[in-house]
């Protein structure tokens, strides 16, 4: 076989494997670049560096793991691998607490953001579950950070969005308009999450095998603004 033809094949199947697909990344944005004060580029640095172990962040370790196992089953058609599964929920709960983001509110922008694919780039080139722009490992972290990396994707995308809240005084709708770079812009990304949020991740969603079908309506209805984040729910 010639080396034309093999690149070509070769490229596809990268591609394939890789999840860059155009259905993968409907929803993905595309954080914008803004310039930040020394005090609070200083601060999102600082939340970067921090090299804890992932751990789940309950008083009482049986509702841990009653809280894994239930998050675990809802995930569990989109990573069929448990120990990948676990690796991942245990990563969001540290990752999201540790940044004061209700867990299940990141799951919602994630499956929004790259529908849980760890490989998923953005026509505008944002990168990993969370979707996260280059710029910002030069801007709060390093360049050799890799943005495919779960904890690195996680870490990253939990502080931008801590930060996009602190910048909107806890006005969610905004905030994560901030994160997908569509405010100002027509569409329903933020009503997505906060669907996805509400209804398939939060504690009080149904049943794993009816919450894994859940999908959000096709004329969802208008969220009452502002959408006020009140921490998160525990």
């Amino acid at each position: 076989m010639s080396s034309r033809v093999l690149r070509p094949a070769l490229a596809a199947g990268l591609a394939a494997l890789l999840g860059l697909t155009a259905a993968g990344t409907a929803h993905a944005g595309a954080q914008k670049y803004e310039p930040l004060s020394a005090a609070v580029q200083a601060r999102l640095q600082r939340s970067i560096s921090d090299t804890g172990a992932p751990r789940l962040s309950f008083a009482d370790p049986y509702e841990g793991e009653v809280w894994l196992a239930t998050m675990s089953a809802r995930l569990a058609k989109r990573m069929p691998d448990e120990a990948t599964r676990t690796e991942f929920l245990t990563t969001v709960h540290y990752e999201a607490t540790r940044a004061g983001l209700d867990p299940h509110l990141v799951l919602g922008l994630i499956q929004v953001e790259s529908n849980f694919r760890k490989y998923a780039l953005s026509s505008a080139g944002a990168r990993g579950f969370m979707q996260v722009m280059p710029f910002w490992t030069n801007v709060i972290g390093s360049p050799d950070h890799n943005l495919f990396h779960l904890r690195t994707s996680l870490r990253y995308g939990c502080t931008i969005l801590r930060h996009y809240l602190d910048i909107e005084r806890g006005d969610m709708t905004r905030a994560l308009l901030r994160y997908n770079g569509s405010l100002g812009k027509p569409g329903d990304y933020a009503i997505k999450v906060l669907h996805h949020w509400r209804t398939h991740w939060s504690p009080d969603a149904a049943p794993a095998p009816s919450a894994t079908r859940v999908r959000a309506p096709s004329n969802p209805a208008p969220i009452q603004r502002p959408t006020t984040y009140l921490g998160p729910s525990g």
